[in-house]
């Protein structure tokens, strides 16, 4: 399976996961000129942007040290973009990270961090 595959089904895992959690996903794979986002969800009463990383259990890097500065600021802009469209301006949200690494027997194994990074400059 190439890589590309396995980044949808670990997408796919992560949305069953966190919906487990209790997050309502409202969309995957936003995307708009500023960026994309893999998954928008409500949890509670704040609105989630959640950027997926997957790896296998071998890999030198972890998923979620994987997202750098660039990545977070596109992330940004991404979401106001998404914020502005939707008329949310005002509402609560966060970002956060699902690192999803897939192990040797071909399972899932997830590690969510809430409030991964934030907006504010």
């Amino acid at each position: 399976m190439d890589t590309r595959s396995q980044g949808r089904q670990a997408e796919t895992a992560a949305a069953d996961y966190l919906e487990s959690q209790g997050v309502r996903i409202l969309e995957r794979n936003f995307n708009c000129r500023a960026g994309e986002i893999d998954l928008i969800g409500h949890d509670g009463e704040s609105l989630v942007f959640i950027e997926v990383r997957a790896r296998q259990e071998d890999a030198l890097v972890d998923g979620a040290t994987s997202v750098d500065e660039r990545k977070r600021r596109k992330l940004i802009r991404a979401a106001r973009f998404y914020l502005h469209r939707n008329g949310l301006n005002d509402c609560f949200c966060r970002f956060d990270m699902l690192a999803v690494t897939i192990t040797r027997n071909h399972r899932y194994e997830f590690e969510w961090i809430t409030n991964a990074f934030d907006a504010t400059p």
